[in-house]
């Protein structure tokens, strides 16, 4: 799993709102958790992707963001 970018004021009611969103949509509790926490994964092409019948780990492995080392 990818780091976790956090920092920003509000940063941990945010990763709560994101996590029940990610719950909501039928991604196991642990899993929603660590994606939650990582702003990098948009989380609307998320819900999209498992809403279109995605399986949950395959969208995340989809929308993974890119690390920086990879991206040159």
């Amino acid at each position: 799993m990818h780091t976790t970018v956090t920092g920003e004021r509000g940063s941990g009611e945010v990763a709560r709102w994101r996590l029940k969103q990610l719950v909501d949509s039928g991604f196991p509790p642990p899993l929603a958790s660590a994606v939650a926490k990582d702003v990098r994964y948009d989380l609307h092409a998320l819900i999209e992707l498992v809403e279109r019948g995605c399986p949950c780990h395959l969208a995340i492995r989809i929308l993974a963001p890119l690390d920086q080392r990879d991206a040159a």
